[in-house]
């Protein structure tokens, strides 16, 4: 019987592109190398179990179709597929991809040893006459078990112990890396690492009981020996650690014991317990911390496998995973990396990518009303967008400047302008999810009359010209070009200077300070004490500031501390060292069948411990 299938493989081989026979066949042609990715994860484990087990076969012609999805269509003749997938391994063919999410066309060239592999062993001791249906395998048995994700920016590393990027933790954090502690979904702390603590009365010595049979994915075990060291790099004098503050208070750490972890403090810290669940609180291992940029290696459920720079990182399951109360559910996880926002909603549409938790075009969230296969998301962030300005450089330096330019902006307008509405103003460095939160868009509210008189007042009665660095992710352009237009209208010319992100603007801003302003979404929690730190890329000075920052985490009353927060906010409110604009949504996108994903993000993360795929 001849099969008529989206993987014909006879037609593989006859034309030795993967492009022009998807042309034929009228598929995507990352729909037929993403069947090869994905065979041997589907199929090889569940066959080798049930063999083991004696498993008896089943004969439901249907049973390939169904587990495979929708690269398999009228499939007449399992058999025969077997026997062109070997013929196809006889002709040791190469085949090309077109990754037509890309910017242009580049043709990748995709290995078949692994499905050759696959194809013997599915062989062994069954009738090849009869193919995969003597498997024994049913749709259920045969659940999905992989995941690709889509994802805005490629991080530039992968230790987020070594760098801020929020693309870091996005992709390792709770995934590879673990912490002492952890934050869920819904911003509270949760014993990990620690499964246990005490603090005492004097708020000086925390100890931890920490867990017993863990070991990192390398084998080497983790015990208080291993959680010193990790937190010894993480504040030591050459530590490079992006929050390296978190850890200022603690004089010293102690390990009576292998499962017994001692930290002293030289000051009583309310905030201690919180970040050591944040990504740059990872417990990294002493033998593989050096190489963990590119290769991580964690405590995690999942392991690292591979990072193909430009396209994706992969990651698999971890079978040895210390924390037996958690079923992980996937096999294998691949984050690809797609910056345009309309190559995101096309990867979303042809099944290229199960799920894009971060989508960058709010305008396109609409173009899915209605789609059978894929659901929206809208939840809360930490995502501050600011204008921030180098408040050393004139004109900047002049409050009465920063006060201008804030009251020239109607936020309204920016967030329809920039997130299709899909935001909330703010005036401080705060986020309504944040404790103390204080509504202060209306200290300094848009009004262009008094902005101009601000201008005036300060010595620029016919405005000035600058330029603003704008990193290329969507939201940022767009935001700049709202605040160009509105800028002009009170006689101030704002040039759009266009800023490679991470690296480049890393560089710029955060370690040169060679700006006068840019834009961008600080996605850290509670990090509005950002501005006492000296030095940080707004060169804002403002003792009274740092007092009130000190004071909160002396502080161990949440209550207490709430108001101080509220002061801390209306200072920045009034003195205005970065233009406050709005807190973005996390908008996601992905398989109605998809289970498990965050919708909430108080870490920026991508936590897969808990997701699977629906029956």
């Amino acid at each position: 019987m001849q099969i008529r299938a989206l993987m014909n493989f006879d037609e593989l081989v006859r034309t030795n592109s993967m492009r022009q026979a998807a042309e034929n066949l009228n598929v995507a042609p990352t729909a037929i190398s993403r069947q090869i990715e994905n065979l041997e994860y589907q199929f090889v484990a569940p066959l080798a179990e049930r063999s083991a087990r004696g498993v008896k076969p089943t004969a439901d012609r249907e049973l390939l179709a169904g587990c495979v999805g929708p690269t398999l269509r009228e499939l007449d003749h399992v058999g025969q597929l077997i026997e062109d997938l070997k013929g196809l391994q006889r002709g040791r063919v190469s085949i090309y991809a077109n990754r037509g999410y890309r910017q242009g066309t580049r043709m990748m060239k995709v290995s078949l040893a692994s499905s050759m592999r696959l194809v013997r062993r599915l062989y062994l001791g069954t009738a090849a006459s009869v193919g995969l249906v003597l498997l024994g395998l049913t749709p259920a048995e045969a659940a999905k078990t992989t995941l690709t994700l889509g994802m805005t920016v490629e991080p530039a590393g992968l230790d987020p112990t070594i760098a801020a990027p929020v693309a870091i933790g996005q992709v390792t954090w709770q995934n590879v890396f673990e912490g002492l502690v952890r934050i869920d979904e819904a911003g509270k702390i949760q014993p990990q690492l620690a499964k246990s603590w005490e603090v005492s009365p004097d708020g000086l010595t925390y100890t931890f009981k920490l867990q017993t049979g863990v070991e990192f994915h390398d084998g080497e075990a983790f015990n208080s020996a291993a959680a010193k060291f990790a937190l010894d790099r993480a504040r030591g004098a050459g530590s490079v650690n992006p929050q390296k503050r978190f850890f200022a208070s603690i004089a010293s750490i102690e390990t009576p014991d292998p499962e017994t972890l001692v930290l002293k403090l030289s000051a009583p810290t309310g905030s201690l317990l919180y970040w050591l669940g944040w990504p740059a609180s990872v417990i990294v291992g002493p033998k593989s911390a050096a190489a963990d940029k590119t290769t991580p290696v964690g405590t995690g459920p999942f392991k690292f496998v591979n990072w193909a720079k430009g396209d994706k990182v992969e990651l698999e399951k971890n079978a040895d995973y210390w924390n037996k109360d958690l079923a992980v559910k996937l096999d294998k996880v691949t984050f690809r990396f797609i910056a345009d926002p309309q190559a995101q909603a096309a990867a979303l549409k042809s099944g290229d990518v199960d799920a894009i938790p971060e989508f960058a075009a709010p305008e396109l969230m609409n173009s899915f009303d209605g789609d059978a296969k894929l659901a929206t998301k809208i939840g809360n962030t930490e995502l501050k967008v600011v204008a921030g300005m180098n408040n050393a450089k004139k004109p900047f330096d002049d409050k009465r400047v920063r006060q201008a330019l804030m009251m020239a902006i109607d936020r309204k307008t920016v967030v329809d302008g920039a997130w299709s509405g899909l935001g909330t103003p703010i005036g401080s460095h705060y986020t309504p999810n944040d404790p103390g939160y204080l509504d202060l868009t209306g200290v300094l509210p848009y009004d262009p009359e008094r902005a101009k008189a601000l201008l005036a007042e300060a010595g620029y009665p016919n405005g000035f010209t600058f330029t603003i660095k704008s990193p290329q992710m969507a939201y940022a352009p767009r935001t700049a070009q709202v605040m160009q237009a509105m800028f002009a209208e009170i006689g101030v010319t704002m040039n759009i200077e266009p800023t490679e992100f991470p690296a480049k603007w890393v560089q710029d801003i955060m370690k040169d300070r060679a700006y006068e302003m840019t834009i961008v979404a600080h996605a850290e929690p509670l990090d509005i004490d950002i501005y006492a730190r000296d030095p940080y890329y707004f060169n804002y000075k403002n003792p009274a500031f740092n007092e009130l920052m000190k004071k909160v985490q002396e502080t161990p009353d949440s209550a207490a501390q709430a108001k101080i927060y509220g002061e801390a906010q209306k200072i920045l409110a009034e003195d205005v060292p970065a233009l406050y604009l709005f807190v973005m949504p996390k908008l996601g996108v992905w398989d109605k069948k998809l289970k498990g994903l965050w919708e909430n993000e108080p870490i920026p993360s991508n936590v897969l411990t808990n997701v699977s795929w629906e029956d």
